[in-house]
């Protein structure tokens, strides 16, 4: 899936976070409530200001499943497994909620893209 220059530039934005799992993680199910305002209905019971307790405890798991993904970015489907279970056989969150309009390809696309933006912004610093 990575190559290894690909797995230590995770890695190393992975250090930058780890350790502010609680504060990224519910600025980012604030964002995923904002753009995607359905998915709240799985989340009712989390505030909406980013220092609410129950927001940022949701948050560190949610963050901290991503540090399970680093950790074992090279075999993702039996890390990530139970969490996947979770979700799907007692959660039950309706795959609905993963918007279609959004694919996979799509997002590969914009990361590609997003990093020639950032290439051609920087280049110029060197």
């Amino acid at each position: 899936m990575l190559n290894a220059q690909e797995r230590a530039h995770v890695a190393q934005v992975w250090d930058l976070i780890a350790g502010h799992e609680a504060h990224f993680g519910a600025e980012l199910l604030l964002r995923l409530f904002t753009v995607y305002p359905s998915t709240k209905i799985y989340f009712k019971h989390l505030g909406a200001c980013p220092d609410e307790v129950h927001l940022l405890s949701h948050g560190q798991r949610v963050l901290e499943a991503v540090g399970v993904a680093v950790q074992y970015v090279d075999n993702l489907r039996a890390a990530l497994s139970p969490l996947a279970d979770l979700h799907a056989h007692v959660l039950r969150v309706d795959p609905a909620n993963f918007p279609d309009e959004f694919t996979v390809e799509m997002q590969a696309a914009w990361d590609k893209f997003l990093t020639g933006v950032a290439i051609v912004l920087t280049e110029k610093y060197r």
